[in-house]
């Protein structure tokens, strides 16, 4: 296997191998992230395809930072050719919610309850989340982004990035322990 490094370079020097391996190597993390954003498996492969076209059009512009940052770069790719994507289709929408109809925090069930659950699993519930909660989510916990980075990017302000969310938080807390509960039975 080569490192990033050489797929980079390859990828660059237009060496078809070289592009085929760095498909091969992280076509289905990145699917997973397309997926994350849109919840739509055939729009995620076709965002797939677009993400990996323009990744070969920009290799030029990555910087290798030691080992990682390839991916982590392609992710990046991936992740705005998505909400790219989920903007175009005029699919977020600003909700402005009062403190007062915030929902109670509904407390995630203990670690060790959870442990069981599949990543797989987890993910499809964050994948089952509304759109816009979904959105904020991804980027809040898997992008890091800060809640005036998330409100820069969707042209929503701070308080609607910080309520979803919290809903998301207590969508999938209660998602979890249905989950839990019916595992028991």
């Amino acid at each position: 296997m080569e490192d990033e490094l050489e797929l980079a370079k390859g990828c660059r020097a237009g060496d078809n191998v070289a592009r085929k391996s760095l498909y091969t190597l992280y076509s289905k993390r990145l699917l997973a992230v397309c997926y994350r954003y849109t919840g739509d498996i055939d729009v995620a492969h076709d965002l797939l395809h677009d993400g990996f076209i323009k990744i070969y059009k920009s290799i030029s512009k990555f910087n290798y930072r030691g080992e990682g940052s390839l991916e982590l770069w392609m992710n990046r790719v991936m992740a705005n050719l998505s909400l790219d994507y989920l903007q175009q289709r005029k699919k977020m929408q600003e909700v402005i919610v009062q403190e007062e109809e915030l929902p109670d925090v509904v407390e995630l069930p203990e670690k060790e309850l959870y442990e069981g659950i599949s990543d797989a699993q987890l993910m499809l519930f964050v994948t089952e989340l509304p759109m816009g909660y979904r959105t904020v989510f991804n980027l809040y916990v898997f992008e890091e982004k800060t809640h005036k980075e998330i409100a820069t990017m969707l042209h929503i302000n701070e308080h609607s990035s910080t309520s979803q969310l919290h809903r998301a938080k207590s969508m999938l807390a209660k998602r979890i322990k249905e989950y839990i509960r019916n595992e028991e039975k």
